[in-house]
């Protein structure tokens, strides 16, 4: 028997709507036939509903609602999924400003409140209902979702930002030419809301799926997906039409998949995004990458890493010459890295340039290339043009085959501090990388300073996270040292309305490999990945999943989260 089921059997014997001997009967009969209490005492006849919502009602201070005879507004329905409403038992009501009337079956559930709050983003006023009335209404409600949807669109007042740059090309465009002059069409404030709401969320993506009976938007907060409105699905090709005509994709073209990019302006801040078009199964799913703005504003010493780590990085990129390689999954940060060094290391004396596919921000004094292959403007070609600019230091987005391998390393050793990125699981992985594409493995022994990996961590949230002790087993096969696991306090997620699922955040995590004359004795070896592992960690190297220990011995993560983002040594 839950806390709802004894606090409502107490209610109802006090307010003397129930006898004692009934209330229990009730209760007797939920716990054998698992039936909810509240579902019990109505078929049974035991209470009547009305007064059933009253005792509660009058206790708690809060008002009572007849949902078959209310009507939830559709932009109160736009806060929530059906499938969310269903699984909170909690159906949106109604919208003002940014407070939102929520029916719900027990208001004694404070965490799921809690969740309703962080999943709408709107501060709550619960009135209360019954579980049957809750879950018949939010069936009745999100049945008519394409008329909710449209009446949305129809009603919500013009965003406040302007379509600038079709592309980042100096290629300018006028909003309403681009709109027809319909700045006010139903599709176009559908992606306004869906644009400016993942902006206004902090989410780095926006997707945007086509299923067989909806379709499915979602943001990634913090590296996970969340789930937000789902238009109806006769929708889902006008949406996309409208992201390609703004990414300046051809909107004719439905079988290929298609790359392109815009900028807006929201509320006077400039934010770039990237568009992905990949035809699927039921249609063309969009993912829109979000470009954050502040990410230039940031220094090194702001992104998190362990200090040894940022030493080591540090120390790399501002040698002369030499390769420094950064590796990582997409997502993971390092462009955002990779743009910290160079604002650090940026001199009016140096001639620096970069390539990059695409360019993701743009630099004062830093000369940016724009990678092309249609037009043969691939990193290799870039690179060898660049070699014949004069440079002093050079970023290469990214080593994707052989040629360019081979001109990076050779740059490197010919006076040149050479950066890019490489896509390994870990840093030793990169080294062995390189070689299996053909490059020499004394060229890389010698061309190579640094190799470190990357990876981001959800940050706990101050405000609810949770001390535990773990067992002393389940730290050792983490990773932990023994000495480490004596009496040793761990924090774990909770959730609160300040956070999302007792998250708030994210920062890095950097293993950091440096080359110095016994890992290049190693390499010209030709030494497995495992051999380098092993000896990287005897020279004390700290590992991805050292560092993640290490944060969350410091109560800055949870053990679950370094576990899910790194793997053990």
């Amino acid at each position: 028997m839950g806390k709802f089921e004894r606090r409502l059997h107490d209610l109802l014997v006090k307010a003397e709507v129930l006898t004692k001997e009934r209330a229990e009967e009730g209760l007797e009969i939920s716990g054998n036939e698992g039936i909810p209490y509240p579902q019990v005492l109505l078929e049974r006849g035991l209470v009547k509903e009305g007064d059933l919502i009253g005792v509660l009602s009058e206790e708690l201070n809060l008002p009572a609602i007849d949902l078959s005879k209310v009507k939830p507004s559709p932009e109160a329905l736009a806060t929530m999924t059906q499938d969310l409403a269903l699984h909170y038992l909690a159906l949106p009501v109604a919208k003002a400003g940014n407070v939102l009337t929520v029916a719900v079956a027990d208001p004694f559930d404070i965490f799921t409140l809690d969740n309703v709050h962080v999943v709408t983003g709107c501060e709550l006023r619960p009135v209360i209902s019954t579980e049957q009335s809750v879950r018949q209404a939010i069936e009745r409600a999100y049945s008519g979702g394409e008329r909710a949807m449209e009446q949305l669109m129809v009603d919500s007042e013009d965003l406040q930002f302007e379509l600038t740059r079709q592309s980042l090309e100096d290629t300018s465009l006028d909003f309403t030419k681009l709109t027809g002059g319909k700045v006010d069409a139903p599709i176009i404030k559908l992606v306004n809301l869906i644009i400016f709401q993942a902006v206004q969320s902090g989410a780095s993506d926006v997707h945007i799926e086509p299923l067989p009976d909806r379709t499915r938007v979602r943001y990634r907060q913090d590296g996970r997906l969340r789930e937000t409105i789902n238009p109806p699905r006769r929708m889902h090709s006008a949406i996309v039409s409208r992201i390609k005509v703004m990414a300046n994709c051809d909107i004719a073209e439905h079988r290929m998949p298609q790359d392109g990019k815009f900028q807006l302006s929201i509320e006077g801040k400039l934010v770039d995004f990237r568009v992905s078009v990949l035809p699927v199964v039921h249609g063309e799913k969009v993912v829109v990458r979000i470009l954050d703005p502040t990410a230039l504003s940031r220094d090194m010493d702001a992104l998190g890493f362990e200090k040894k780590c940022l030493e080591d990085f540090r120390h790399a990129v501002k040698a002369p010459w030499g390769m420094v390689l950064l590796t990582g999954p997409t997502g993971c940060g390092k462009s955002t890295t990779l743009y910290a060094a160079v604002k650090e290391i940026i001199s009016s004396a140096d001639n620096f340039i970069t390539v990059e596919d695409p360019v993701e921000y743009q630099i004062d004094g830093v000369n940016q290339v724009q990678v092309n292959p249609k037009a043969g403007l691939t990193f290799a070609v870039a690179l060898r043009s660049i070699l014949r600019q004069d440079p002093d230091k050079v970023m290469v987005g990214e080593i994707r085959d052989l040629e360019t391998g081979e001109i990076a390393v050779r740059a490197a050793l010919t006076g040149h501090l050479v950066m890019s990125t490489l896509h390994t699981n870990d840093a030793v992985a990169s080294i062995t990388r390189l070689v299996d594409m053909g490059v020499e493995s004394f060229l890389v022994a010698s061309s190579l300073l640094l190799v470190s990996a990357q990876r981001l961590a959800r940050e706990l949230c101050d405000a609810c996270k949770e001390a535990y002790k773990p067992p002393k087993d389940v730290l050792i096969s983490a990773g932990f040292k023994p000495e480490e696991c004596k009496d040793l306090t761990l924090y774990r997620p909770k959730g609160c309305i300040r956070c999302t699922e007792g998250y708030k955040g994210r920062f890095g995590l950097l293993e950091t490999l440096v080359i110095d004359d016994e890992m290049e004795d190693l390499i010209l070896r030709g030494a497995s990945a495992m051999e380098l592992k092993k000896a990287a960690l005897k020279k004390e190297m700290l590992s991805l999943r050292r560092c993640g220990i290490l944060n969350a011995i410091r109560g800055r993560t949870s053990l679950e989260e370094v576990l899910s983002v790194t793997m053990i040594d």
